[in-house]
C-alpha cells in the first residue's frame, strides 16, 4: 500500500534522525493525569513544530476519549495566515499502561506511533506542555487562545529547564475569539 505524500512527510518529520538536544534526562510529568478532565480543546500557544505545523495559525488540538480507551484527536489550523482555510489532521492517541495518564502514543500513520508526554500540567487543567524525550518537538497549550505575558514566559522557562532549545520555539498566532 502506498502512503500519501503528506503522511510520508509527517512520518519523516516525527521520526527522522537528529535531535535538537543531547539531553537524555526523562521529561518531567505530573504524578497522574485525570484523562477525562484533559479532554477537550487546547489552543497551541507556542511550539517547536513538526513539519506540517510550522506555519500554523489558529492551531487547536481537540481530544475526545472513546469507549475503547483510545483518544480521538483533531488538530485544526490555518496554514500561513488567518485568512487561509482550516486544515485538519486526525491522529489517534493511546494511553500507555505506565505513566499514570501522562504518557500517550500518538499514531499519525499506521503502524508508527509517536511518543507524547504531558510534561507539565497546571492544577486547574488550563495550561499544559506536551513534549517528546528527544526534545525535538514541544507544544505549550492553553484552554484559551491567549495567555498573559507572565504565563508565557513561565512556560518558556519550563521548556528551557526541560532541555529544549527555546530559540526554536515559535509563538502560534491565534485570532481573538
Amino acid at each position: 500500500m502506498r502512503m500519501p505524500p503528506l503522511f510520508t512527510l509527517l512520518a519523516v518529520a516525527l521520526f527522522g534522525a537528529g535531535c535538537s538536544s543531547q539531553d537524555t534526562r526523562p521529561l518531567p510529568r505530573p504524578a497522574s493525569v485525570d484523562v477525562p478532565r484533559f479532554m477537550g480543546d487546547w489552543y497551541v500557544i507556542a511550539h517547536i513544530p513538526s513539519w506540517p505545523e510550522r506555519e500554523a495559525f489558529d492551531a487547536v488540538e481537540s481530544y475526545a476519549l472513546q469507549p475503547d480507551g483510545r483518544i480521538r484527536t483533531t488538530f485544526t489550523y490555518r496554514k500561513g495566515s488567518f485568512d487561509a482555510p482550516f486544515k485538519s489532521m486526525h491522529p489517534v492517541g493511546r494511553i500507555e499502561k505506565e505513566g499514570a495518564g501522562a504518557v500517550w502514543g500518538m499514531q499519525f500513520v499506521w503502524p508508527i506511533q509517536a511518543e507524547y508526554i504531558i510534561a507539565w500540567l497546571d492544577e486547574d487543567y488550563q495550561q499544559t506542555i506536551v513534549g517528546r524525550s528527544k526534545r525535538d518537538y514541544v507544544w505549550y497549550m492553553a484552554r484559551t487562545p491567549q495567555v498573559s505575558p507572565q504565563d508565557y514566559q513561565a512556560a518558556v522557562d519550563r521548556i528551557a529547564a526541560m532541555g529544549y532549545d527555546t530559540s526554536k520555539l515559535r509563538r502560534v498566532p491565534q485570532s481573538v475569539r
